[in-house]
């Protein structure tokens, strides 16, 4: 007779035990995602959980197509994602959580945007030759 533990492997009970609150139900997903992956090595599942978790376009040279990508979308949600499915990749080689904090997303990090000088909310005084004449 199997029992429900027996069910999964042991890296899916880990990831099941770690992502156990309903509202973290998407990362167990994707942790067992880093269960399941299809690489041999630590470094090989790393790499899927950057092709699982972050958009890139679907057609090669089609930056548009990465709309059409089912990864999460969201920054935070991606993040979210790869922490999740590293999280199973190290439950599957077991890698310590030292080398897995060390993890981070092998992308580009994001531009930063340029401060632009706040304009007034207050129109500037106009001078009397900037007002219009009301003569006839």
């Amino acid at each position: 007779m199997m029992f429900p533990q027996q069910w999964s492997s042991p890296c899916g009970n880990q990831c099941t035990h770690k992502y156990s609150a309903l509202m973290q139900i998407p990362w167990r997903v994707f942790c067992k995602k880093g269960c399941d992956a299809d690489g041999d090595t630590w470094e090989d599942c790393l790499g899927e959980c950057n092709e699982i978790c972050y958009k890139d376009p679907v057609l090669k040279d089609h930056q548009w197509s990465a709309y059409i990508d089912r990864s999460p979308g969201a920054e935070n949600y991606s993040t979210e994602c790869f922490n999740a499915c590293v999280a199973g990749c190290a439950f599957r080689f077991s890698v310590s959580s030292e080398i897995v904090s060390q993890v981070h997303p092998n992308r580009p990090p994001k531009p930063c945007l340029e401060s632009k000088p706040q304009q007034s909310l207050v129109d500037p005084p106009r001078s009397s030759e900037d007002l219009p004449c009301t003569s006839a």
